[in-house]
């Protein structure tokens, strides 16, 4: 008797595995759909001329590109010629300087650029590659005594031209670049040029972080609803402060989108999961987590965080996320639900908020396909 009943339990096992890996491949089915779904509204999309949506700002058809290198779908959702545009046109946008941009946002414009050339299925574009490089090496702000980290601002990255005071923002898409294209700095290619200074970039960062005990900067907050998370650049958030009515000082809310950003900045920068810095960025971001809006902006930017999220997340190898009250969610489930819902009928994506671009449906699918990509790859 007791042989059998050990028998009925671990066939009630193998059913119940075999049930859940039957519902993990039809998820994956559906997300593969979405994604389909999805890049063949991006092919749709495409000018004549290789651009999505505006030639004034190459990181739009950047972004598209670089959804369609992640397509697993065999044939790729759009043509190789289709892509051969993209990439042309990417090329012809290239400045003397290095950089790849047409008129403003230089440092954005380059550094998603890059990303896009770094991905390429087919092509080399190392050359092309190191001058963007050493252009966004260029930008990197030392506006103090020379050399030395004395204003806030030092090591961070702005968008270039006359917009020159570095954000958070800015600064993780050049990181992101950097840090990926870092081998043509180590093969000693005569062109390379130098790389990056990462310690000045870390202290950028940090005077950007609601970390009283690293941040020194007067608008610092030391409320614990704060504590770990990112405002824009130093004294600036975009989700605004709380002005103390005594004493009249000003504290700086964090907010989420931003907070990813500074997460994958430390993660590029090289920190590990278990520096203080790190822990409590994580913190922050998991003690506010929501799918249903950027925390602390509604719905502004509401895509931008979702992709930022999902590679926030994968890049610190968080395959639970334990919540505030205990409770542990499949995040990677839960957020490819959440896109799967936004998606509109014709395959995109748009965000009714205009801020940040997101009432561009190129820009929001684009977003939306490659964090569905990154949850695909891991489900």
């Amino acid at each position: 008797m007791k042989h059998r009943l050990a028998l009925l339990v671990l066939f009630l096992a193998l059913d119940a595995r075999l049930a859940r890996a039957q519902s993990d491949v039809s998820f994956r089915n559906e997300v593969q759909h979405v994604i389909d779904r999805g890049l063949a509204w991006l092919s749709s999309q495409q000018n004549s001329n290789g651009w999505w949506s505006t030639p004034d700002h190459p990181a739009v058809t950047a972004l598209a590109l670089t959804a369609f290198h992640g397509d697993t779908a065999s044939p790729p959702r759009a043509s190789n010629q289709a892509l051969r545009l993209g990439y042309t046109f990417l090329k012809s946008c290239e400045k003397p300087d290095g950089g790849i941009y047409q008129r403003d946002l230089a440092s954005y414009n380059t550094s998603l650029s890059m990303m896009a050339f770094l991905t390429a299925p087919q092509g080399d574009f190392d050359d092309l590659l190191r001058r963007a490089r050493k252009y966004l090496v260029s930008l990197q702000q030392d506006r103090g005594t020379p050399g030395r980290l004395d204003t806030p601002f030092d090591g961070g990255i702005g968008y270039g031209g006359v917009q020159r005071d570095p954000d958070v923002s800015n600064t993780y898409v050049a990181l992101q670049a950097l840090h990926f294209s870092r081998r043509l700095v180590e093969d000693r290619h005569p062109d390379s040029g130098r790389d990056l200074n990462w310690g000045a970039a870390l202290h950028f960062l940090e005077r950007c972080q609601n970390l009283p005990d690293r941040n020194p900067e007067p608008w610092v907050s030391r409320e614990a609803s704060d504590r770990g998370g990112f405002v824009y650049h130093p004294g600036r958030s975009m989700a605004g402060g709380e002005t103390n009515a005594v004493t009249g000082r000003v504290a700086l809310r964090s907010y989420g989108s931003i907070s990813y950003a500074g997460l994958l900045s430390y993660i590029y920068a090289d920190l590990k999961k278990e520096d203080p810095r790190v822990a409590a960025v994580l913190e922050w971001l998991r003690t506010h987590y929501t799918l249903s809006e950027n925390p602390g902006m509604e719905q502004a930017g509401l895509y931008y965080y979702l992709h930022l999220l999902t590679k926030g997340l994968s890049a610190a190898g968080v395959n639970e996320l334990e919540l505030r009250d205990g409770r542990k969610v499949a995040w990677r489930r839960e957020v490819a639900l959440r896109l799967m819902e936004l998606q509109q009928p014709n395959g995109s994506w748009v965000n009714a908020n205009p801020r940040w671009w997101e009432k561009d449906p190129v820009l929001a699918t684009a977003y939306s396909v490659m964090a569905l990509e990154t949850l695909f790859r891991a489900l």
